[in-house]
């Protein structure tokens, strides 16, 4: 059971029987502990902070027992921390670095000299934060930047307030850059101040610590507890919250759709240089800001804890436009907004121009990170949704630092220049380099219909897998829940989201498209697949037998083209719509006459679609399947059986049947279209449009020419 421990604003969530089980490991424990503070996001942020332990272990060139310190190495998330994401280091190794360290000219060097201390030679990369937990005597340091510590040191009577409310307990140490430099200042703050439990950096964060895992896990709780509980204490003390409410915000409903329609165009803009996921918030704390009379003031200073800005740029964009502005005309809406994202890449350039220094990287990408909407809420613009989605979470941490700090006093972000060399150090570049080329389909948003099985959800699958996200979705309600379960556990929350759609439904469309914005930010690849099959003699059809088909084929693949359209020429960055059509469009065969006849209206929309849209660099392509049996819905019903009946066969003969009449006898899987399509959208044939291809095993009479 957990040891009974109250708090207010933080969780505790140690469970003394589970710690008693890792007794004697304290790397272990070290874990237990980060996972724990990694868990609760007013203590940390996601992929921020560090933690240590130092303990004693057997040297294996000598037989002795050495300290050794396991530190979080570069990179990686406290709440998901394991052994392989730690570093460890001999400690009188890197303690001895302070011999060879010449001054702060030498800060870069010395991160290169860490690897020679290294103990576990499969340990993560040393991080820039290693000395400062190196140069601190005890066994277990907890390095965090929960907002309301920061609030504190942001705020310009920062240092007195600290001693003030920890009566002199917790030291502080002056903003300074990262490195080998602040943790000997963390050193002789602690020399100068034996006895304290912790010291707050400025503009930064917190040091705690303890001699136990669970003693440096109690402290680090209680002294953000006080913290918190202090910043409650005077909210509303110097008047309302952020000078007061400005302006009212829509409901709900209405900021979502305002967002959902709005977002295609602000991701237009921010994809200028290269394509961006989006992602929407409208929490409370973000709305509390952003309707504020502060807002002019605040939002252009920027934030001032290094793990914020360098996820969310130097400062946000805010939007001149009221909460209900018409969205409708896109060509005056446009118009309204290039000045301002105009004005925002000049002052991010500007910024690089002033402050860069010789040796400093070359610009990146000038378009803002976050989009602040006055009464609707706040957006955000990356390489990918869960990068997107978490620079918003870091520009929320942002709001709750200075919320807190004008509190109790006025808030201060970090100079310039200070955090232009944060942001363009030359150890965040490596570290950038070092990443992942992006995949071919990363920054790109895609809506396959029909994908909760079958062709479609293989070519959903496909497409994730090369760095999409994509909208899940079908008219099969329980069907759509099947495919969510298997997907989430492959593909986790940030890679897709799921609709319930019926191509039939107008409503339903729009809303598919809504769901897209909303969620991504706008739509590249639209695949039209989802489909139907009815095989019945000319004179057994039915007046709804055919209406069924061209209302889901034509109709279907001609309302989601039109709406999937409308979002492409909003973003102005182009896009693809492949239609899945089948060998039926090319090849005549008997019982066939409305299915065959609604694929080749399928396939013949393509052609005009294609002829349309190419000055919208729209691409629009088809692929046409034959005889995709595995895991197809269509195949389950009475098509099957129609289809083994035209032949003169049996339902279980059909797959060697199909294959055996291709060129290649080759049975065609769901994997194959999805390559198929792929090829399309993958990059490599970027210049063509109003093409087929069929990926059917080769069938002669459906050959085009």
């Amino acid at each position: 059971m957990s040891i009974a421990k109250q708090f207010k604003h933080v969780s505790h969530l140690w469970d003394k029987e589970k710690a008693d089980k890792l007794a004697g490991d304290e790397v272990a424990l070290l874990i237990y502990r980060s996972n724990l503070l990694g868990t609760d996001l007013r203590l940390t942020n996601y992929g921020g902070g560090n933690t240590s332990c130092k303990a004693m272990a057997i040297d294996p060139l000598t037989g002795k027992e050495v300290e050794v310190m396991w530190v979080k190495g570069s990179g990686g998330d406290l709440g998901t921390l394991k052994r392989s994401g730690l570093a460890a280091l001999y400690v009188d190794r890197l303690r001895s670095l302070k011999n060879i360290y010449k001054g702060i000219e030498m800060e870069d060097a010395m991160v290169e000299l860490f690897n020679h201390c290294i103990y576990d030679l499969s340990s993560k990369a040393p991080s820039i934060d290693t000395p400062l937990h190196g140069f601190l005597p005890f066994k277990h340091i907890d390095h965090l930047h929960p907002d309301a510590a920061i609030a504190i040191a942001a705020a310009k009577d920062g240092k007195r307030i600290t001693q003030e409310l920890f009566n002199g307990e917790i030291g502080w140490v002056e903003w300074q850059k990262p490195g080998f430099d602040l943790g000997l200042q963390l050193k002789q703050c602690l020399d100068e101040r034996p006895g304290i439990r912790g010291i707050m950096l400025g503009s930064h964060g917190l040091f705690t610590w303890g001699d136990t895992a669970y003693e440096s896990y109690i402290n680090t709780l209680e002294v953000i507890e006080k913290c918190a509980a202090y910043l409650e204490d005077n909210y509303g003390k110097k008047g309302p919250v952020f000078g007061g409410q400005k302006i009212d915000s829509l409901k709900p409903e209405l900021r979502k759709l305002q967002a959902a329609k709005i977002s295609p165009l602000l991701r237009g803009f921010c994809s200028s240089e290269k394509h961006m996921i989006g992602h929407f918030t409208d929490d409370v704390r973000v709305l509390e800001f952003i309707n504020s009379n502060d807002l002019d003031r605040l939002a252009p200073m920027g934030t001032s804890c290094p793990d914020h800005f360098l996820r969310t740029k130097i400062s946000p964009l805010v939007l001149d436009l009221t909460p209900n502005e018409d969205i409708t005309d896109i060509k005056t809406l446009k118009e309204k907004l290039a000045p301002a994202f105009e004005a925002y890449r000049r002052m991010y350039k500007d910024y690089y121009e002033s402050c860069k220094h010789p040796d400093s990287p070359a610009m990146r990408d000038a378009n803002p990170v976050i989009i602040l909407y006055p009464g609707v809420g706040m957006f955000s613009f990356s390489k990918d949704k869960q990068t997107a989605r978490v620079a918003a979470e870091f520009y929320t941490n942002a709001i709750n630092v200075m919320k807190g700090a004008e509190a109790i006093s006025k808030y201060t972000s970090l100079p310039r220049q200070e955090a232009f060399n944060i942001e363009y150090w030359l150890l965040e570049e490596a570290k950038l380099q070092r990443m992942p080329k992006p995949k071919a389909l990363s920054g790109k948003i895609a809506l396959v219909t029909g994908s909760a099985g079958g062709i479609g959800k293989a070519i959903a699958r496909k497409f994730m897998d090369e760095g999409a996200v994509v909208l899940i979705n079908d008219n099969d309600a329980e069907r759509l829940k099947q495919a969510d379960a298997e997907l989430k556990k492959i593909y986790g929350k940030d890679t897709y989201t799921t609709v319930v759609l019926d191509v039939t439904s107008k409503r339903d469309i729009l809303n598919a498209f809504d769901t897209a914005s909303l969620n991504f930010g706008g739509i590249d690849i639209v695949v039209n697949c989802a489909g139907i099959s009815i095989s019945k003699p000319l004179e057994e059809h039915t007046e709804n037998d055919w209406d069924l088909l061209y209302d889901i084929l034509v109709k279907g693949q001609f309302l989601v083209t039109q709406a999937g359209v409308k979002v492409m020429r909003k973003q102005n960055i182009g896009g693809d719509v492949l239609n899945i059509v089948s060998k039926n469009a090319l090849v005549s065969g008997p019982n066939n006459a409305a299915y065959g006849s609604a694929k080749a209206a399928q396939l013949h929309l393509t052609r005009l679609n294609a002829a349309e849209l190419g000055k919208d660099h729209i691409r629009v392509n088809t692929v046409n399947p034959d005889a995709v049996i595995s895991d197809s819905k269509i195949w389950a019903g009475a098509w099957a059986e129609g289809r083994a009946k035209a032949y003169g066969i049996t339902v279980a003969e059909l797959p060697d049947f199909y294959a055996k009449r291709t060129l290649l006898n080759e049975i065609i899987l769901p994997e194959d279209i999805a390559n198929g399509c792929f090829a399309f959208v993958g990059g490599l044939l970027n210049k063509s449009t109003g093409n087929l291809l069929n990926v059917d095993g080769g069938i002669a009479a459906a050959f085009v020419r």
